[in-house]
């Protein structure tokens, strides 16, 4: 077996479980290839002096790579994406970060995620990924995102006007601060922080969800996933920021953009002890009243 080993950020009050990662790939006789940039940042605790390394999809498609691990939070997981793209290469994430809805593997339970994965003892859960296009290409030359797509103002006065259409068909004018459109893994993201639903992962929909709207009848709406959301933006401004996960770009008013389902998803490894409902809740303390103790 081999893994990819990504990471985006290095602190030392990780040093341990990331040297003991190391030592626990030796002892399992796996091997491994380590991204560029991260290797930089954790080289005293890597035990070779000169590992294997990839800097971008073409290198880590020919490594041979079985498994994509990311050590880190949620956002360091969604990074991989960029890398792993349309290879199918599965990923799995070290929760060294807070919440963890995709990172779900707790530092201390490192190892035995290792034999789940050498003995096969893991699902993969296939997640829709979104594609952005747009007239002057924004995010090429990799426009996808996992989480979510957002439109959002710039300025902190005026809100912007947003006219959203359907496979074509004009749906709703959104006079809001912004406005997001997330898979079912970005659910449980910005989305859910605007008053958006929670979606299953399987769910093969979409979820539409303003952001502080004037018209107070506007609710968060939910599409399928086969539907191709366009949008033209306008307002007072001069311009608005665009978002696809942690990446953004300036745009003016005049931007026509729309949103469909990638053709490939991305392989989520879930080791036999999690699901979708236990995550919700032991992240969101469901079912957990202190008055009850």
């Amino acid at each position: 077996m081999k893994l990819a080993i990504y990471g985006k950020s290095y602190d030392k009050k990780d040093q341990g479980t990331i040297a003991g990662l190391f030592t626990m790939l030796g002892n399992r006789d796996i091997s491994y290839c380590i991204e560029e940039q991260y290797l930089s940042l954790i080289k005293e605790v890597v035990p070779d002096t000169a590992p294997e390394t990839f800097g971008d999809t073409v290198q880590l498609a020919g490594e041979g790579v079985d498994f994509m691990l990311s050590l880190g939070g949620d956002g360091t997981l969604l990074e991989t994406l960029a890398y792993v793209k349309n290879t199918a290469i599965p990923v799995i994430g070290v929760n060294l970060g807070r919440l963890g809805f995709l990172s779900l593997v707790p530092k201390n339970d490192i190892e035995q995620a290792l034999f789940s994965l050498q003995n096969g003892h893991f699902k993969l859960e296939k997640r829709s990924v979104l594609e952005l296009h747009s007239e002057n290409n924004l995010f090429a030359p990799f426009n996808y995102a996992l989480n979510d797509f957002s439109i959002h103002k710039r300025d902190t006065g005026s809100m912007i006007t947003i006219d959203t259409y359907l496979n074509g068909d004009y749906f709703n004018s959104y006079w809001a601060d912004g406005v997001i459109v997330c898979t079912p893994t970005g659910s449980t993201a910005y989305s859910l922080s605007c008053g958006g639903p929670i979606i299953f992962p399987d769910s093969n929909n979409f979820a539409i969800t303003p952001v502080a709207p004037h018209n107070l009848t506007i609710r968060p709406v939910i599409v399928p996933d086969s539907s191709i959301i366009s949008f033209k933006v306008k307002g007072r401004g001069a311009n608005c920021l665009v978002s696809l996960d942690a990446r953004y770009h300036i745009i003016d008013n005049i931007n026509e953009i729309a949103i469909q389902k990638a053709a490939f998803m991305l392989n989520l490894v879930k080791l036999n002890n999690q699901n979708f409902i236990n995550t919700l809740r032991e992240k969101l303390n469901w079912g957990f009243d202190s008055r009850n103790l």
